[in-house]
């Protein structure tokens, strides 16, 4: 399988804080990705999982992006869908981090999916707004409903059924007759295709600033994904990029060299490369 061989091609080359120089990552990966704290957040985290997984009603479901590995239906199981689609419990937690580290007052999410890293957006920084963008009426109307209407603590989140392209097209100056929307945090899990990839951070580039981060997940999912991912390391206001295997972070702050991380955030390898092999 292709993923695995990136996978070890990842920890080949891969490193923790020693290997770091720049004090803004070495904070990060120190303060944020090695931080072992068993916050509270994290059973609300659990027990929000635990109720997709505990639920057995279907849904149809319209996919927009590069589609399924796992599912050759449209009607879906909610609680499989959570199972093998969801962020993972341990990236849960770290997405949680990252929001509680940073602290980004304005958060995009592309690909709500069933909410499992809005939840981890939405508690790591209660004091930000989320916005989130899913394509599919019927996922997005469910995790509305389980962490909205359910949960006193996930009200910091609007809910956005749209196409992504037509959301980012409402985003351009022009459309707006005023400065762009700056967000401080972009998750992007809606199209895991390359196209898609570079159109959506084209399309997203006027609304940085230069403290924003984005974060690319599934960059290793394809050899058009891992193409997309070292393109956009590219570009000339891309300055910092960390490559944690499931994630492509990146950082446009002005101040910094252009450098590249390849950083395993959990101090492990065997537990990230089986949750990876079940997709």
């Amino acid at each position: 399988m292709t993923i695995i061989k990136s996978y070890i091609k990842f920890l080949f080359h891969s490193k923790n804080e020693h290997g770091v120089h720049s004090p803004f990552v070495f904070d990060l990966v120190t303060k944020c990705f090695y931080d072992n704290t068993k916050y509270p957040e994290y059973e609300q985290l659990k027990s929000y999982r635990k109720s997709l997984l505990a639920n057995k009603n279907t849904i149809e479901v319209t996919d927009f992006g590069a589609g399924s590995r796992v599912f050759k239906s449209k009607t879906r199981e909610i609680s499989k869908i959570a199972q093998t689609a969801g962020i993972t419990p341990k990236n849960a937690e770290l997405l949680f981090r990252i929001a509680r580290y940073l602290q980004p007052k304005n958060i995009l999410e592309i690909g709500t999916s069933l909410g499992l890293a809005t939840s981890a957006l939405s508690l790591g920084y209660k004091e930000s707004k989320i916005i989130t963008l899913e394509g599919c009426l019927n996922t997005q109307k469910q995790s509305q409903v389980q962490l909205q209407e359910q949960n006193s603590n996930f009200q910091n989140i609007e809910f956005v059924n749209t196409k992504f392209e037509d959301y980012f097209e409402n985003l351009k100056p022009e459309t707006l007759n005023s400065k762009p929307q700056i967000f401080d945090l972009v998750y992007f899990d809606g199209n895991h295709s390359k196209k898609a990839t570079l159109d959506y951070f084209e399309a997203l580039l006027p609304t940085i600033s230069n403290d924003s981060v984005w974060i690319f997940d599934d960059i290793h999912w394809s050899a058009n994904m891992e193409e997309a991912w070292e393109i956009i390391k590219k570009h000339p206001k891309v300055t910092v990029t960390i490559d944690t295997f499931q994630w492509g972070i990146l950082f446009f702050r002005a101040e910094q060299n252009k450098e590249h991380f390849i950083i395993n955030p959990n101090k492990t390898i065997s537990s990230q490369l089986l949750e990876r092999i079940r997709f």
